[in-house]
């Protein structure tokens, strides 16, 4: 990784590290343990897009409940955001990650050993908490080591390999499903969570320095919302990228099967192409952002375009015509990387003291939005009576894609009125 070294960060647990690192070594010692930390979480959080039949079928579950369940994780991620971000400034990611790493691994076990809909429903926040700091920890880890002007493309790779973890949610996990069950799988999943807490605790260089002193939090919110940077660019990607991160992780697969009427196989091939175009829409997105400002097109310019296309998307999914949907369930993934932008946008405008708190504070209002996205999509969906195999009508997922896109649609207006103005007085 080009412009690797020990870049200080004031007011985080070891502002400087005990040794140099060469880019390899950045790679292997902090890229690498925290990126397989993020692949996990992507997996576990998009892996009940594929056991939604296998969770129905063993629970019974209403399309309220399967949402509510799924969405479990998001409401939980959401909780722990902004602990984890005072724990992060404080404690550093190493430390903070090892612990919730443990937790998650534990999440997991008890998910695989629960048979009611309600310990499920425990079982999946509790690995939504663990999982809550896995990308901002990465982010704070290779902020530490990573100049401020590669952290585009960094951070790009590290979304890249969270569609990896999306991708092998799909049709690897299917393949697995061949020789356990999905309680099975989970106990593998709890395995593999488990030695990369291990992992991050043996290989990220251990921290030196005096802790820094910290004010109340409260003081320091205020000042990440008051910064017109992130108000910009909140009000621009925060709802597309939980719609993004609700629609993603459940409902494409139920719309492609209750709408679309393709196999599970099939649906399963289509998450999957999905999700691996996730690794190419993220690594073109740090890329064609850095590409942008050395022209002097700024990151939230990048942002607004690619939002524009992205509802496009979805309102092609209202419209409804069938011979497209494969295209459009590959194209609502790959579009939807573009909101990830916004990581990169907060950890170059920040003052770096306050890194971790922005960047959680972002993650829990886009896992809130997740949520209710998440959620509320089930409910509409349950407003419509299901046919005798329990498939919903498409003008109940018309409806619920019609209400997503109606409420993006204010964002790229407000953007398009800042950009405009500013525009006007510029000579």
């Amino acid at each position: 990784m080009p412009g690797a070294g020990p870049m200080m960060q004031p007011g985080a647990v070891a502002c400087a590290a005990p040794l140099r690192l060469s880019g390899v070594g950045v790679f292997v010692y902090v890229f690498l343990p925290f990126a397989l930390g993020h692949f996990l979480s992507s997996l576990l959080r998009n892996v009940n897009a594929v056991l939604a039949s296998h969770l129905v079928g063993a629970l019974a579950l209403t399309p309220g409940q399967l949402g509510l369940l799924t969405s479990a994780f998001f409401f939980a991620f959401a909780l722990v955001q902004l602990p984890v971000g005072m724990a992060l400034d404080r404690y550093g990611p190493r430390r903070v990650q090892v612990v919730l790493l443990l937790l998650a691994s534990c999440g997991a076990l008890l998910f695989a050993n629960c048979d009611g809909f309600y310990g499920l429903l425990a079982a999946r926040a509790i690995m939504g908490c663990g999982l809550g700091g896995c990308f901002m920890a990465a982010v704070k880890a290779i902020s530490t080591w990573i100049a401020p002007n590669r952290l585009p493309s960094v951070h790009g790779y590290l979304i890249a390999v969270g569609g990896m973890g999306a991708a092998s949610a799909t049709m690897p996990v299917r393949a697995v499903l061949e020789y356990t069950d999905w309680r099975g799988l989970f106990c593998l999943l709890a395995a593999l969570v488990a030695c990369t807490g291990l992992l991050i605790a043996l290989l990220y260089p251990k921290a030196t320095g005096a802790v820094a002193q910290r004010g109340p939090l409260l003081p320091a919110l205020r000042e990440v919302w008051r910064a017109p940077s992130f108000r910009a660019v909140a009000s621009l990607v925060l709802i597309p990228h939980a719609v993004f991160f609700g629609v993603q992780g459940l409902w494409i697969g139920r719309w492609l099967l209750d709408v679309g009427r393709y196999s599970e196989p099939a649906v399963a091939y289509l998450l999957y192409l999905g999700m691996a175009a996730v690794v190419f829409g993220a690594i073109a997105v740090g890329m064609v952002t850095e590409w942008a400002g050395r022209r002097g097109m700024p990151p939230l310019d990048v942002a607004a375009a690619g939002i524009t296309f992205f509802v496009l998307v979805q309102a092609a999914m209202v419209i409804g015509y069938r011979p497209s949907f494969a295209m459009l369930s590959v194209m609502f993934t790959l579009v939807g990387t573009i909101t990830g932008i916004e990581y990169a946008i907060v950890a170059q405008s920040m003052p770096r003291e306050l890194t971790g708190r922005a960047a959680t504070f972002l993650n829990l209002l886009i896992f809130i939005g997740a949520f209710l996205v998440q959620a509320g999509f089930g409910l509409v969906i349950g407003l419509w009576e299901p046919d005798l195999l329990g498939r919903a009508p498409p003008e109940a997922y018309r409806a619920a894609f019609a209400l997503l896109v109606a409420i993006q649609l204010p964002g790229l207006w407000r953007f398009a009125r800042r950009r405009t103005a500013l525009g006007t007085s510029q000579p």
